[in-house]
């Protein structure tokens, strides 16, 4: 059996290149699982490079998953968002954050073809040669070259452009999440972009705004809608990091997580809103066992 040691420590990258590909958390993590059943089976000595042999067996693993994922997400009830991680908040003072594995980021990474996605995130990501990468979506390593060029163009010219300065981040986000618990339209107005895009997705398990809600101002009467119909006493909104970046957690503290919120920031203003409301993509996500600085719901609650 090949070294567990070897594996433990590629564990780490293993799962980020896995969840880049396929924007699922369970998705990863049965890629990682399999992938580690592989190396178990695999005689002592047999990767002579084990970084590069479990690369592309992971790899391989996601851009199957990836292809046989394409027709449900094609089916699927409304956006489909990645399902988000959730971690504690970060230090302040960390400058940049990592846009590769931003919701705003993997939705876009959706567009792709799964071979795209693939040689994009190996290559421009993780740096993994062109040759390895060949051997994960059964190409040649000038098929692989131009598949990259292609998600690479197709990245540039759709992702939204965003702030790296976290500070800018959380200040932009506390003042829409103040102004969206308060029901404050005026304020919400100040922090959103003009242009700013809203997208949920429900998953057709929970109500959600089926399509995108575009402009600043659809989206400040969308949010304080949605807001004024939770239960004060039982919902709480605390600030967490999504994907890296500056977001929240709302959550009900009898039942679990209601909704996981994203952001793109620009010269100081909210530019997209990703919501993640599908119970399914919520399961992984921990509900806060402590009371602790949350913001506070005080819009008016419509009349019955």
């Amino acid at each position: 059996m090949a070294e567990p040691a070897v594996f433990e420590r590629e564990r780490e990258r293993l799962w980020s290149i896995a969840y880049r590909i396929t924007g699922s958390v369970a998705d990863a993590d049965d890629a990682v699982q399999d992938a580690w059943l592989r190396w178990q089976r695999l005689p002592d000595g047999e990767a002579h490079t084990p970084r590069a042999y479990l690369t592309t067996v992971v790899s391989r693993i996601c851009y199957d998953q990836l292809t046989s994922a394409r027709a449900r997400r094609e089916a699927y009830v409304g956006t489909w968002l990645p399902e988000p991680l959730v971690t504690e908040p970060g230090p302040e003072e960390r400058a940049a954050l990592d846009e590769s594995v931003g919701t705003a980021m993997l939705f876009v990474l959706e567009r792709l073809t799964p071979a795209e996605r693939t040689a994009f995130i190996l290559h421009d990501v993780f740096s993994v040669p062109f040759a390895e990468i060949a051997e994960a979506v059964g190409r040649s390593a000038d098929a692989v070259r131009q598949l990259a060029s292609r998600g690479r163009r197709r990245v540039r010219d759709e992702a939204p452009r965003t702030t790296v300065d976290r500070d800018e981040s959380r200040r932009a986000v506390d003042a829409f999440l103040t102004a969206a618990m308060a029901g404050d339209f005026d304020a919400l107005l100040e922090v959103l972009d003009p242009d700013a895009v809203l997208r949920s997705d429900g998953g057709g398990k929970v109500v959600a705004a089926r399509l995108p809600v575009i402009g600043g101002e659809k989206v400040a009467t969308f949010m304080t809608r949605v807001l004024r119909g939770y239960e004060p006493d039982r919902m709480r909104l605390v600030p967490r990091d999504v994907n890296g970046a500056p977001g929240a957690l709302l959550y009900d503290i009898t039942t679990g997580p209601l909704a996981v919120y994203s952001f793109t920031v620009g010269e100081g203003r909210i530019r997209t809103v990703h919501g993640v409301l599908n119970p399914d993509k919520l399961r992984h996500v921990p509900t806060p066992r402590t009371p602790e600085p949350a913001y506070a719901l005080t819009a008016p609650r419509p009349r019955p």
